[in-house]
């Protein structure tokens, strides 16, 4: 039987024991992020009337996200409460200076409006150069690290990503990214711009049908950033859904929890897959950051792709 240990400090988990992947040939960062969806609210996410979290409690997660070696976060304009808003709280709790290596990707697509309601997405040059402005001033800086475009549905992104292209010619944005995409899109964008990273839902039973396009970011040297991988068919509300047998099997095998068995799951599927997690509370930072650490044996997988390939049995 195999357990978690960290490296270094045996009583704190490190990110540094998820392994790293450098972005675009130059930030590198830990295999294990950090995720701030979640950060300004309370329970379901991205919901119009969310309960604000603590402003207090939510910079001190930051904060300690960083002292266990989180130098990924992932965050976006559109992650907000009625009074707390993800980007700003990252400034307030990071900036002033930021941390020298720590890398923030944002993403851009998505609109809200100040009550919280969706917006139709942005589509033209200067709403997007908009959204990009957006970020820029929340987050206090002079240029993004890492622009993720949003994409809903399966229409030509060129003029979309395009126009993300441009502002990076122009020093507004470092690397651009793309969400929740088709093969087809990321073969679209690179024609356009290099792209270092793609982030579109995965995990253990959801998006079998991903495990291609995986590995053709892997072979292209592009990060694959998977979302909801631990909420599996809880998804973006927050849900809690049953636990299957084999998980919390291999769980009991490592003294490890379900959440990070699915977040060493994830990291096992190739060297430039990055977890991004999210959450308000210090313990479950710590044991995602921990999880990182957790080697799973070719039984565990063997188990687990099983599971993964049968998703209905999730």
């Amino acid at each position: 039987m195999t357990t978690i240990t960290t490296t270094g400090s045996t009583a704190s988990p490190h990110a540094s024991s998820s392994g790293t992947w450098t972005l675009g040939g130059e930030l590198t960062v830990n295999r294990v992020g950090f995720g701030a969806m979640r950060l300004p609210q309370i329970g379901e996410a991205l919901v119009e009337n969310a309960v604000p979290r603590d402003r207090d409690s939510a910079i001190a997660v930051l904060r300690k996200a960083v002292e266990l070696g989180v130098n990924h976060i992932d965050t976006a304009a559109f992650y907000f409460s009625p009074l707390r808003s993800a980007n700003e709280l990252i400034n307030s709790a990071l900036g002033g200076p930021y941390p020298d290596d720590l890398v923030i990707a944002t993403k851009v697509g998505p609109g809200r409006d100040r009550a919280g309601g969706w917006l139709p997405h942005a589509t033209t040059p200067a709403r997007l150069r908009a959204q990009v402005e957006e970020n820029l001033r929340q987050l206090g800086r002079d240029h993004l690290d890492v622009v993720n475009l949003r994409i809903v549905g399966t229409d030509s992104i060129a003029e979309r990503f395009g126009a993300l292209a441009e502002l990076r010619e122009a020093g507004l944005i470092r690397h651009l990214g793309l969400s929740n995409i088709t093969p087809a899109h990321l073969a679209e964008a690179q024609a356009i711009a290099p792209v270092v990273c793609v982030q579109n839902m995965y995990g253990i039973g959801v998006r079998p049908e991903y495990e291609d396009f995986v590995r053709l970011c892997g072979e292209q040297g592009i990060a694959f950033v998977p979302f909801y991988a631990i909420a599996a068919a809880g998804r973006e509300t927050g849900a809690t859904a049953p636990e299957s047998s084999e998980v919390l099997a291999v769980a009991k095998a490592h003294g490890a929890s379900a959440a990070q068995v699915r977040i060493a799951w994830t990291l096992h599927q190739g060297p430039h897959l990055l977890a991004i997690p999210g959450t308000g509370d210090p313990a479950h930072l710590a044991a995602n950051v921990e999880a990182g650490a957790l080697r799973l044996t070719p039984e565990d997988l063997a188990l687990l792709n099983d599971l993964h390939r049968t998703p209905e049995a999730v």
